[in-house]
Formats: C-alpha cells, sequence, structure tokens
C-alpha cells in the first residue's frame, strides 16, 4: 500500500503545477499589453481606418490654465487723466488733447541740401515743382461751328477759345462772329485776356476786345469772369469799354444735360445789354437782344461731336427800333448743323 500511495502522490504534484504556472501569469504586469494595444494589428487594422492617437491614454488629467498675467493687478494707475497723454507715448501727434488748434506747418523738404547744399539743388527743386504741377498746358476749344438754316439767307457761325498756361495763370484768345452766304462776315470779335484762376471753379479774365466787320471798327478794354457755378452751369460774363466811351456788357451760359455717355443735350443762352445808345453800331440802350438755343451733340470720341439743333435771337428796345429803320429782320429762327471739337 505504501508504494500506491507515493505513486499517488507524485501524480496529484504534477497536475497542480501547469495550474499554478497559470496563476502565476495573473499576476504578471498587463500595461506593457496595454502598450501594444496602441499599435494597430498589422493583419486585422484596415487601411481606411487609422488608429484612435488617443487609445491607451489616460485623458482624465488636463494641463492646467494658463494664468492672467493681470490677475490682482491694480489697472487704475494706468489710466490718465482727462487731457493727459498716455505714460510712454511722448506729447505729440494723437497724443495731443482735442482742440481747434491750426495744424503744425509742414517740413520743408530740404533734405538734399545737407549734402549738395541749398545753391546746387535749386535747379533740380524747380525743375521738380515744375513738372508735378508747375508745368504748363495748351487747349484749342471749337464750341461752335455751324451752318445756319434760315427762312431767308442761309448762314454761318462760330465761337471758340484758345488758351496757352498753367493752373493760375494763363493766356486766353477767344473769337466769335456770324455773317450770311454771299454777303460775308456781318459781325464779330478778336479778345487777348490775361485770365487768373480766383477759386477752384473761377476765372477772372482782363484784356482787350477788337470788333471786326463792315461796321465801324472798335476796340474796347474788356474785364469779366467764366467758370463752373453750381449745379454744372458753365457760365460767363464780361463789361467793354469801348475807345468812344460806350459800356456793353455781356452774360451768357449753357448746361449740358446728357442723355447718354455720348449724346448731350445742350441748352444755352446769351444776352447783351448797352447803357447808352450808340447808333453807329445800331444799338440802343438796356438789353439789346436775346439769344436762345439748343442743341443735341453726338461725341464721336471726346474730342469731336457733331451737333443739330435750333437757334432763337431777336433784337429788343432801341436796338430793335434801329433794325427796323435799316430794313433788317427783328427776329430770326434758323435750324443749325455743326461740329464741337477740341485739341
Amino acid at each position: 500500500m505504501k508504494p500506491l500511495l507515493l505513486l499517488s502522490a507524485a501524480v496529484l504534484a504534477i497536475a497542480a503545477t501547469p495550474a499554478a504556472a497559470q496563476m502565476d501569469h495573473s499576476a504578471h504586469d498587463m500595461s506593457a499589453h496595454a502598450d501594444h494595444s496602441k499599435q494597430p494589428d498589422a493583419q486585422s487594422a484596415s487601411p481606411l481606418a487609422p488608429a484612435d492617437p488617443h487609445a491607451g491614454h489616460d485623458m482624465t488629467a488636463q494641463p492646467p490654465a494658463a494664468a492672467d498675467p493681470h490677475a490682482g493687478h491694480d489697472m487704475s494707475a494706468m489710466q490718465p487723466a482727462a487731457g493727459e497723454a498716455m505714460p510712454g507715448h511722448g506729447d505729440g501727434g494723437t497724443a495731443l488733447p482735442a482742440g481747434n488748434a491750426p495744424a503744425p506747418a509742414a517740413p520743408d523738404p530740404n533734405y538734399a541740401d545737407s549734402v549738395w547744399g541749398a545753391e546746387a539743388m535749386t535747379g533740380s527743386r524747380t525743375a521738380l515743382r515744375k513738372e508735378h504741377g508747375g508745368g504748363s498746358f495748351s487747349q484749342v476749344m471749337i464750341d461752335l461751328a455751324e451752318y445756319q438754316i434760315r427762312g431767308g439767307k442761309d448762314g454761318f457761325r462760330w465761337s471758340g477759345e484758345a488758351w496757352f498756361g498753367g493752373d493760375i495763370n494763363r493766356l486766353v484768345v477767344k473769337t466769335e462772329g456770324e455773317g450770311a452766304f454771299g454777303d460775308g462776315v456781318e459781325d464779330a470779335e478778336v479778345q487777348a485776356l490775361y485770365s487768373r484762376a480766383i477759386g477752384p471753379y473761377f476765372n477772372l479774365q482782363a484784356g482787350v476786345r477788337q470788333d471786326i466787320g463792315p461796321g465801324p471798327s472798335r476796340t474796347h478794354a474788356a474785364i469779366g469772369f467764366e467758370g463752373l457755378a453750381p449745379y454744372w452751369f458753365e457760365v460767363e460774363g464780361a463789361l467793354f469799354l469801348s475807345d468812344k466811351g460806350d459800356l456793353f456788357a455781356r452774360l451768357e451760359g449753357n448746361y449740358d444735360q446728357r442723355i447718354t455717355q455720348r449724346l448731350i443735350l445742350q441748352p444755352r443762352a446769351e444776352f447783351n445789354f448797352a447803357l447808352q445808345d450808340v447808333p453807329t453800331s445800331g444799338v440802343g440802350s438796356g438789353l439789346s437782344d436775346v439769344e436762345l438755343g439748343l442743341r443735341l451733340r453726338y461725341e464721336i470720341v471726346r474730342e469731336f461731336a457733331p451737333y443739330i439743333g435750333v437757334s432763337w435771337d431777336r433784337r429788343v428796345g432801341g436796338t430793335a427800333r434801329y433794325a427796323r429803320l435799316a430794313g433788317e429782320d427783328v427776329e430770326n429762327t434758323s435750324f443749325v448743323v455743326g461740329v464741337r471739337a477740341w485739341f
């Protein structure tokens, strides 16, 4: 029996050994296996489903929020009192208190003088100012150049000016006149004027006017203005004192009403006055004649625009009386075809 008992004990010991080994594995640290859980299985993981980068991480502990550097600080001392500049910002520029004081004068751009000297820079500075605002320019404007279809004899008319100079000072030459085909020029004049800008939109002009035509030749001293009135009315006025002491005045204006960018309707008016009767010229005192016109032009280009229209003129007062005595018409209505151009 004793040998049988010893054999049974040995069998039981051998059978218990794997169980003990299995129990020992249960006590192993499984953190290494947890690390392996973060790596995708090369055999089973799909390439379209990337592994979670946070898998296996403990997310319960968050980093502390950044502390406010101004927390607990008293900032009231940093605010300036009324009318005072911010500390460290100086006492000029935007740090100045609000007020109505004039702006400081702009500095003189003479920095190059310290290198080359003021005398050497004078010529360069003069050329620079001439090229940037002080240059000379010119323009020729043919305002009216038209054929007039009248009830009796057809006629013609012109009006234009040319100028040369800068933005402030200019020499201006004006001319206008009219006549009838077959009879030549009936009335014409030429003016030579000095023009000076007296504002952004108006010029003051003074000079001489010379009358041309079959009537008596007269020379006048002229003074007047021209410019752009509010609402885009172009106006012009002048006084003329003849070498015989006769005083005349003229006021005219026009307005460009744009129908399209190229089609423009222009009403215009002109009034002439005389201080006294001038029988040799057929002019009576007061309002001597009136002209009203309406022209429709098409700007093929800005510099060239043919037009059609109608013009009505009438002599009034003593001028009408002189016209009747001379057998001339007091009133005329003309259909006009012409061109307006400038270059």
